[in-house]
């Protein structure tokens, strides 16, 4: 079963956990770490239930447990000071706050986004797509508005996830500023700067049809 929440895909089958399209490493018991908060979530678990699930019948001071949680967090790219994903609860324990939602199974045929700007399509591959000025940029967007690395867009399956890299001029979804990675879907408006866009996403059988005929 695959859950993403935040710019984050758990895949609990492969075991693997996918951070803005890279694999992160996961050490065991970091996994399990994560896995355990995630199945309890949004139930604060206190530090006594986390000890005898992650050290059963092993006696492991405060200390060890704080350790994993700041290494979870730095995987997740999560801040103590403004949690996203992994809350405090103060002299208590830890919960896993973010919102996850499950991810379907397009049946191993992967699905096809595009961006839609005037009268170009822009194909979008798995993983980071740079959008910007830079000749570079896998969408180049040659508008004086526009930062010469403004955005990136990172498939992940069937997902898709927005992220603006600091650009003078803004990076819109929906009509709203992405001030932290935000997933789109089919149909969605994109605006960097002043170029407005249209993402759209084709299901992997309808793909993989179209390319048989």
């Amino acid at each position: 079963m695959r859950l993403q929440f935040a710019d984050c895909i758990l895949d609990r089958d492969t075991r693997e956990l996918v951070r803005a399209g890279r694999v992160v490493p996961m050490p065991p018991k970091l996994f399990q770490l994560l896995e355990t908060l995630v199945a309890a979530r949004p139930k604060a678990l206190s530090k006594s239930e986390l000890h005898e699930a992650l050290w059963p019948e092993t006696f492991v001071s405060d200390a060890n447990l704080a350790n994993l949680v700041a290494d979870l967090r730095e995987a997740l790219g999560d801040d103590a000071r403004d949690a996203r994903i992994i809350r405090t609860v103060q002299r208590f324990g830890y919960a896993f706050q973010a919102e996850a939602k499950p991810l379907r199974d397009s049946g191993g045929v992967p699905s096809a986004f595009r961006l839609v700007w005037g009268d170009r399509e822009i194909s979008l591959s798995e993983g980071e797509n740079i959008l910007g000025r830079d000749q570079g940029a896998v969408a180049w967007i040659d508008v004086y508005s526009v930062s010469r690395q403004h955005a990136k867009i990172v498939i992940a399956g069937d997902e898709a996830m927005l992220e603006d890299l600091g650009s003078k001029n803004g990076t819109f979804a929906r009509g709203l500023p992405v001030l932290q990675p935000t997933s789109v879907a089919d149909g969605d408006e994109i605006r960097i700067g002043t170029a407005v866009m249209t993402l759209r996403r084709f299901s992997g059988a309808a793909t993989q049809t179209a390319r048989t005929q």
